[in-house]
């Protein structure tokens, strides 16, 4: 079986419901039917995330993903996932606080891009993930130039984000403008679109998409699985 994953969750609950499906699935398909994952859940107050992140209050943020990657290692967790793109903007500071590897979101990302031999990539995501740099330095130097979408597509990914997905709320109307989105940022020379938020796959999937979509929590999910199998 595999070892315990940590899981940095909460940001919001929806996505941290994926990552939990994900990996007992993946577990499912390796073990047996009746198998599941060994997985540790710290999950933090979304509320006081959102919150902190308006403030510009990283400095509080980090605190409080370091706070939980500890008791997740004191848990016994062999690595952690932080459940969230943007709060990646912690994981230095968190790394730092402990001796098992936290796995970062845009690593994972960068070589399932690579792996499709694609150089151009479109980003989707919080305006944290999409304005930082944290984010776009990863695939840059894996190689990866990031098309990031215009201001005024920002604010309407951005908002749906927070306003919608992160309460599971699905709007149709939310989804056509993402598609629209999208297929600009195609004919602008995307040759993929990393979904990189992780509530995203809830609106959007490959089907909906001519070229590749790279599912961050998936691909996430999937690369602690992998590392973590005995």
């Amino acid at each position: 079986m595999n070892k315990t994953i940590g899981l940095i969750g909460g940001m919001t609950p929806e996505s941290t419901i994926l990552y939990y499906r994900i990996l007992n699935s993946l577990a499912s398909e390796r073990f047996g039917a009746k198998h599941s994952c060994n997985v540790l859940l710290e999950s933090v107050d979304f509320g006081m995330v959102s919150k902190f992140q308006k403030e510009n209050r990283w400095d509080l943020l980090n605190e409080m993903m370091r706070n939980a990657a500890i008791n997740l290692e004191r848990g016994g967790a062999k690595c952690i996932l932080i459940c969230a793109n943007t709060m990646h903007l912690t994981i230095d500071f968190v790394q730092k606080a402990i001796k098992i590897p936290v796995l970062h979101i845009a690593h994972a990302t960068a070589t399932e891009i690579k792996k499709k031999s694609l150089s151009k990539i479109a980003l989707l995501g919080t305006k944290y993930t999409m304005e930082k740099a944290f984010y776009t330095d990863v695939l840059s130097n894996n190689g990866i130039e990031t098309i990031i979408p215009n201001k005024e597509e920002r604010d309407i990914i951005h908002e749906v984000i927070y306003e919608e997905l992160a309460f599971g709320i699905i709007k149709e109307d939310s989804r056509q403008q993402y598609l629209a989105i999208i297929e600009r940022l195609i004919e602008e020379g995307a040759q993929g679109i990393i979904l990189g938020c992780t509530e995203i796959p809830l609106l959007i999937e490959q089907a909906d998409v001519s070229v590749p979509v790279f599912n961050t929590t998936e691909i996430h999910a999937t690369t602690a699985f992998n590392k973590m199998i005995d």
